[in-house]
């Protein structure tokens, strides 16, 4: 019986100390923001084969407005060259993006001059709190019968609450 009761108690032990380890995500307001500046790779083209040919890749910028209740303003869409020149302004005014609203950008594929070190700086700010937006990117193409797809996740490199 002693075995069993110490058997017990030690499950009990073990089991408060999970719960006590575990976050709690309701009142977690440490990765609340309300304003950030985030880093997002792009590749206008990668390149394949032992020769280096570039294959072209159209962009889309996606910039998703993740909580359900707080609107964002986008401030800045800036897409940059592999040595770091800005080709194009995408905003001259803010873009408001209400709860689970989504906004896209586009470098077609045509566009040759970004390269495979291309990337966005996109600045966001709220009047409160609020979850951070999911920023990325998606590149896709397609020549000879050949398609890639693949995206990437921005990076945080500005942020204040």
């Amino acid at each position: 019986m002693f075995k069993k009761n110490r058997y017990a108690l030690l499950c009990l032990a073990l089991a408060a100390m999970l719960f006590a380890a575990l976050p709690l995500h309701a009142n977690d307001t440490s990765q609340l923001a309300d304003q950030q500046e985030i880093y997002v790779p792009a590749y206008s083209h990668i390149y394949i084969g032992n020769d280096e040919r570039p294959f072209l890749l159209t962009v889309t910028l996606s910039i998703r407005n993740v909580d359900p209740q707080k609107s964002m303003r986008v401030m800045t869409v800036d897409y940059y060259e592999t040595q770091g020149k800005l080709l194009k302004k995408f905003l001259t005014a803010p873009v408001t993006l209400g709860p689970l609203e989504s906004v896209r950008y586009i470098i077609p594929e045509k566009e040759k001059v970004g390269g495979s070190g291309a990337n966005f700086i996109v600045k966001w700010e709220s009047d409160a709190l609020m979850n951070p937006p999911i920023v990325e990117s998606i590149m896709i193409g397609a020549a000879s019968g050949q398609g890639i797809s693949f995206s990437s996740r921005g990076q945080v490199i500005l942020a204040t609450d």
